[in-house]
This record gives C-alpha cells, sequence and structure tokens, in this order.
C-alpha cells in the first residue's frame, strides 16, 4: 500500500477547501442577486443599465438599504395624515385653474410628507434613491413626475403632461401617506383625470 506524501496530501486538501470556498463564494453571490432582484424588481435592471454593470449596480442598491435602513422612518399621526389629506385635495381642486402651479404644490407637498415621516430632502436623485427602498414598485412614476415638473418650470409641459405629473405624485402620496384613499379624496383624483386637455 502506497501512501501519499504529507506535501501532496497537504496541497490536496488545500485545493478542496479553495473549491469550496469559490463555490459558496458564488451561491452567496447569487443569492445576493436573486434578494436584490426580488427586492428592487424593474429598479434593479434600471441601475444595472444605469452604472454599467451588475456588481456595481448591486453595490449601489445595497448602498441605499443600508442608507435607508439607518433613517428613523415614522408612520404619520392620525392628525397630520389628515392635514397631507386636505392639503392633496386643495391642491387638486386648484388644478383646473392652475396645472402648473398644482404640479409645483403637488412636488413640494410629496417633499414636505417625506420629510415629515423622516426620509432626508436632499436633491431630487437621492430622494429617489431612498424611495427606491421601500417603493420600488412607484419610483418610476416619481422620476416621471419629476421630469415633468421640469418641463414645467421650463415652460415645456402641456396640460396633459401636467395631469399625468399630478397623478403620478399621487401614487406616491399615498403610499407615503399610508392610508388607503377615501371616497371623498379619490373623488379628487377622478376629477384630475377627467379634465379636458388644453395645450
Amino acid at each position: 500500500m502506497t501512501t501519499l506524501p504529507t506535501n501532496t496530501l497537504v496541497l490536496v486538501v488545500v485545493l478542496i477547501v479553495v473549491a469550496v470556498g469559490v463555490v459558496a463564494w458564488f451561491v452567496v453571490q447569487r443569492q445576493k442577486t436573486v434578494h436584490l432582484k426580488r427586492r428592487f424588481g424593474a429598479e434593479y435592471d434600471r441601475a444595472v443599465d444605469e452604472l454599467g454593470g451588475r456588481a456595481k449596480a448591486e453595490a449601489e442598491l445595497t448602498k441605499r438599504q443600508q442608507r435607508v435602513a439607518s433613517l428613523k422612518i415614522t408612520p404619520l399621526t392620525p392628525a397630520d395624515a389628515a392635514r397631507f389629506s386636505r392639503d392633496w385635495n386643495t391642491l387638486q381642486g386648484r388644478f383646473v385653474d392652475n396645472p402648473k402651479g398644482a404640479v409645483t404644490e403637488a412636488d413640494l407637498l410629496v417633499r414636505e410628507l417625506m420629510a415629515k415621516r423622516g426620509y432626508p430632502i436632499g436633491d431630487f436623485e437621492l430622494r429617489s434613491a431612498d424611495i427606491s427602498v421601500d417603493y420600488p414598485e412607484i419610483v418610476s412614476t416619481y422620476r416621471a413626475a419629476q421630469a415633468i415638473a421640469v418641463r414645467n418650470a421650463r415652460g415645456e409641459a402641456d396640460t396633459e403632461e401636467l395631469r399625468k405629473a399630478v397623478v403620478h405624485y399621487r401614487t406616491l402620496f399615498d403610499e407615503l401617506l399610508g392610508v388607503a384613499p377615501t371616497k371623498a379624496s379619490a373623488a379628487p383624483a377622478a376629477l384630475v383625470a377627467s379634465v379636458p386637455v388644453h395645450s
């Protein structure tokens, strides 16, 4: 019976340990990818496209999660929720007479609501990144609303775009508010949706 020299045996053991380590690393990376794709949905694909690769996108999305986890996000009190709902209904009611102003007000009210909940109100990219962690399915509508608001500030948005912006802002507003819209608050949304379009 021949035995392997000790050096050969050690080398074989080291190679097996390295191979197991590499396989474990790939399994962990795969699980991380699956988790992030499931958590962020379309935002994952957007980050991959925008940042030029899966590794960079995953690092950014992980960083977002860590940043938002360190925030103190709190629910609204019933009184605050009622006030924000009233403010939204008021601005939405002004859409017919002043659609440009209503879009500006909607943007400001969403920011105020974000701040009240505990999100930092930095530049838009940071706000949308933070929102993508808790509301990945609607961050694209927030970006669309913001793009229209920027066009509105330059005087380039038509009434139909302004209507869409208010609807998009309302989607995020309702999520941040944390309550289902009542029939009374849903009525103004229907009003905005049915406003005749004039360019």
